[in-house]
């Protein structure tokens, strides 16, 4: 068996280290917040390129009190790509405010900015671009055209931990970066985890103000925020696995290469990668028109696969009352309906890839 993804592996190799970093935290006996998270702030604003991290519940929370840093809310418009997972979309919505999808670039799966400006309103408040499967979004691009039009702009980097978009460090391009720990991704904890990375120091200061029940003084209460704080023990372990993320992701870009070498001329639509970009490389993506075949194959093979997304957000119940006719958005059905992910992740090793490209080639 080859699964789409090893969690237990990462553990195995740092049991030690991630052992003694929890029991660190247990000793301490400080369990909300202090020293262990304001460390793990510190080194990961340093790792992304930026000035400041602000540690979170989740990342859905960081998508979504990002945008309240911004003052988005209840009338306001946020542009978001047609094809991502419904987070995006949910954090937008829970400001009271309204998901404009575009389309994407077929070649990339990433928001198309060429669309982008025909989407604009009086109403928009804030771009949302996500870097989807680890890729980066057209960054310069997408900056011009908020620049031109007074607009905010937010990444969703839950999966790009380690990307870089010509030469930097996702992390800083925009106004701030929101990032999910979720135990699958390339950086991930021991359980749910976010944060929002940014240079900007009044986003930062509203962002540690809305986490912590509006409060930066005990029992002061400034205005009506959130419980969404990014637990010690989470942040101990990230702090081990940060230590070895690049090494991780240079093993994810060699599984890459394999498959791109080992795939080519099989069919398969793979992965575009523009020459300014730089992937994480968290999922492997590949287009097929039978797809469901496909992955029956790969499965009665004992390969693991999963679909990166099945259903787009406007066609998702939770979106009914938005009134999204079905075609409305036909790049995002297309891929919804075309992709497969194939097993990826820095410890598949490259028997394992060369099975599943073997398996696929049949």
């Amino acid at each position: 068996m080859i699964p789409f993804l090893d969690l237990k592996a990462p553990h195995v190799e740092l049991r030690e280290e991630i052992a003694e970093a929890i029991n660190r935290v247990v000793d301490s006996g400080w369990y909300i917040l202090g020293p262990e998270v304001d460390a793990f702030e510190a080194e990961y604003a340093t790792y992304c390129e930026a000035v400041h991290c602000i540690g979170l519940a989740n990342g859905l929370d960081a998508l979504h009190l990002a945008l309240r840093a911004m003052d988005v809310g209840p009338g306001d418009e946020v542009i978001v790509p047609s094809n991502t997972y419904i987070a995006t979309w949910l954090a937008v919505s829970q400001c009271g405010a309204v998901p404009v999808p575009v389309e994407p670039v077929e070649a990339t799966c990433n928001i198309d900015p060429a669309r982008i400006e025909a989407a604009i309103t009086p109403r928009t408040k804030v771009i949302l671009p996500v870097h989807l499967y680890g890729q980066p979004a057209d960054m310069d691009a997408i900056l011009a055209i908020a620049r031109k039009h007074g607009l905010r702009v937010l990444e969703d980097a839950a999966q790009a931990h380690g990307a870089r978009y010509k030469g930097k460090r996702i992390g800083a391009h925009g106004d701030a970066v929101a990032w999910s720990f979720y135990p699958g991704k390339n950086l991930g904890a021991l359980g749910d985890g976010g944060a929002v990375t940014t240079s900007d120091p009044q986003i930062a200061d509203r962002l540690r103000v809305l986490r912590n029940y509006g409060s930066r003084v005990k029992y002061v209460n400034e205005v009506q925020g959130w419980n969404s704080r990014l637990d010690p023990i989470q942040a101990a372990v990230l702090r081990v696995k940060l230590k070895h993320l690049d090494d991780w992701n240079a093993r994810r870009a060699a599984i890459a290469r394999q498959y791109l070498e080992g795939l080519a001329g099989g069919g398969l639509v793979l992965p575009q990668v523009p020459e300014w970009a730089n992937p994480a490389w968290h999922l492997f993506v590949v287009r097929h028109p039978q797809r469901d075949a496909l992955q029956a194959r790969l499965t009665e093979a004992g390969v693991g696969s999963l679909i990166h997304y099945p259903i787009p957000p406007h066609r998702q119940a939770a979106y009914a009352e938005a009134g999204f006719a079905a075609d409305a958005f036909p790049l995002a059905n297309r891929m919804a309906d075309a992709v497969l992910s194939l097993p990826m992740g820095p410890h598949l090793s490259v028997q394992q890839a060369e099975r599943v490209i073997e398996v696929l080639l049949q």
